[in-house]
């Protein structure tokens, strides 16, 4: 079995291909392709998988290309994983919010949408070649900011993209381990958006266990969303938020810390990948090594200014061990070999969730299979979320739209309408903005 990997340049592939060399299983990837526009990232990864299969028996060979048309031709499977614009696009994306006082992270306010709108039209190209190339490939789309991006290239593919984010997963592995369950064994009821979800219940054996976990404090302050939010806010939701939804919650503090921050998040990432990049060039260095080492520092800093603000301490050494890789290789699996497993996913609505139209994309339990996967039916979410999800839904939907049309207008209308964007003066400076910083959206008139 053949899998492209679009991005195959990029930091976390290796994460991809450990997990591949640890699938024997028979119809397991015998090839991998990876695609990337820049040849010295590909390099450079292509040494640290070299290292990571050495004494494998039966690794999965690796190629590399820039042409994208080569690297999806004869795909069953697609993982698209690009960052159009690089670490330093998402370094302008948080100065330029930041600027306004507003939010610039890569997925969430401001920062997402403008990712969203330079990413939105490659994606939507890929999709077409994908259609083209390769119709019968499943797309696994890991690509920020994943619900928008999986949407936009649904209209183009329809079921046989599929979007995929580690949050959901170590959230319910967080819950069910300070509750004394087995994470395989608890069901996870979990509804929302990509970045934008609560878990609502957790059930062992039919029994549910969150009110236990929400009336006691100090089970509630023993894992990290705990910390995060603090046991008084959660009882008052009655439900655990993703991660993301802190910068919600508290986003005056959220956006103070990043801005007395000595550099933001894309910042530091785009320092640390650079060296680590120029790293592997030293033919002296083990670059799995050198890789394994900027990984740690890496999930060690996840998230720091909304921890620090929260006064949440440091991450558990249970997760800062990654997990969208498991995910998409159980995702695949299921697929491939007809293996009937559940998953948190990315898949249009259907009619789970009766706020959305059909065609939007949410982030819910589905169950999988050699046909897909398919979303479990839902109890309606609560007047705060459901209120949350759609406002955040339309403004998806005016960047697919500006996107698609090339609109300013439209544009400063996605940025005005969200949540954490207050001002439609703010929305035009924004625009105005990212516009000046961004060859990617030259496209906006």
């Amino acid at each position: 079995m053949r899998l492209t990997i679009l991005g195959g340049g990029g930091f976390r592939v290796p994460l991809v291909y450990g997990a591949l060399l640890a699938d024997h299983a028979e119809g397991r990837v015998t090839r991998v392709v990876l695609h990337d526009v820049d040849a010295g990232r590909l390099r450079a990864i292509g040494r640290v998988l070299a290292e990571q299969a050495a004494g494998v028996p039966d690794a999965p060979e690796v190629t590399t290309t820039t042409d994208l048309d080569e690297a999806l031709r004869g795909a069953d499977f697609v993982f698209s994983a690009i960052r159009v614009g690089g670490l330093e696009g998402r370094a302008h994306d948080e100065r330029v919010a930041l600027a306004e006082r507003v939010l610039g992270q890569e997925t969430v306010g401001a920062g997402g949408i403008a990712y969203g709108l330079r990413t939105v039209p490659v994606a939507v190209d890929i999709a077409r070649r994908v259609a083209r190339l390769a119709p019968d490939a499943w797309v696994i789309n890991f690509t920020n900011p994943a619900g928008l991006v999986t949407e936009a290239m649904s209209r183009h593919l329809g079921d046989r993209v599929i979007g995929i984010c580690d949050s959901p997963v170590g959230l319910g592995r967080r819950i069910a381990r300070v509750l004394g369950a087995r994470p395989q064994e608890a069901w996870i009821d979990y509804v929302g958006l990509n970045h934008l979800g609560w878990v609502r219940g957790l059930r062992v054996a039919g029994r549910d266990q969150l009110p236990r976990l929400l009336g006691d404090s100090a089970l509630l302050g023993s894992f990290e969303e705990g910390r995060l939010f603090g046991a008084d806010w959660l009882r008052s939701l009655g439900a655990v938020p993703n991660e993301y939804l802190h910068y919600y919650y508290f986003n005056r503090e959220a956006v103070r810390a990043y801005q007395q921050a000595r550099r933001t998040r894309g910042a530091f990432l785009r320092d640390q990948q650079e060296s680590f990049y120029a790293g592997t060039g030293d033919p002296d260095v083990s670059a799995l090594a050198l890789w394994d080492r900027t990984r740690a520092e890496r999930e060690a800093t996840y998230m720091s200014e909304n921890r620090e603000a929260a006064g949440a301490g440091e991450r558990e050494a249970d997760d800062l061990s990654g997990g969208y890789e498991k995910v998409a290789l159980a995702l695949m699996r299921a697929i491939a070999r007809d293996e009937r497993t559940t998953l948190i996913l990315n898949v249009r609505n259907a009619s789970t969730l009766s706020p959305l139209d059909a065609e939007a994309v949410i982030e819910v339990p589905c169950l999988v299979d050699a046909s897909g996967a398919h979303p479990v039916s839902v109890d309606p979410l609560p007047d705060h979320a459901t209120g949350l999800v759609c406002a955040v839904k339309a403004v998806e939907r005016e960047v697919l739209e500006a996107a698609r049309s090339g609109s300013r207008a439209t544009a400063v209308k996605a940025f005005a309408l969200h949540p954490l964007v207050d001002s439609v003066s703010v929305a035009r400076r924004l625009v105005d903005g990212y516009t000046a910083v961004h060859p990617g959206l030259a496209y906006l008139g």
